[in-house]
């Protein structure tokens, strides 16, 4: 009797792992809003003027094969990085345009951290 509790138990850990690390995960795939790090973005209620900031600056689009996703690392060539401007707030990341998409990329590691609808 013993033994099955403890096989049930364990039964019930091992199929509990992989919710428990999904539920930990800072990451969203596909258009949702989502962010990798916890450091500071654009607020929600500044992103349609900052989407119409990035209109209006014309910045070119890059284009890559994949899917732009949270946690995509764009390539090192071909690629510009933009500041975004203090009045949408203190932010460490920069913004560009992949596959017309803008997207929040953080500098060193050129991963994306966040894609703005």
């Amino acid at each position: 009797m013993r033994n099955r509790i403890l096989a049930l138990v364990a039964l019930a850990a091992a199929i509990d792992s992989p919710l428990t690390a999904q539920a930990q995960s800072g990451v969203t795939v596909g258009r949702a809003p989502a962010v990798i790090d916890s450091g500071p973005t654009i607020a929600v209620e500044q992103r349609p003027a900052f989407r119409e900031y990035v209109v209006e600056q014309r910045v070119p689009a890059f284009s890559i094969p994949d899917r732009i996703i949270v946690g995509t690392t764009l390539p090192e060539a071909g690629v510009t990085y933009y500041d975004v401007p203090q009045r949408f707030g203190a932010t460490t990341y920069r913004y560009t345009v992949v596959n017309g998409e803008t997207v929040l990329v953080e500098p060193r590691s050129r991963r994306i951290v966040e894609v703005l609808d």
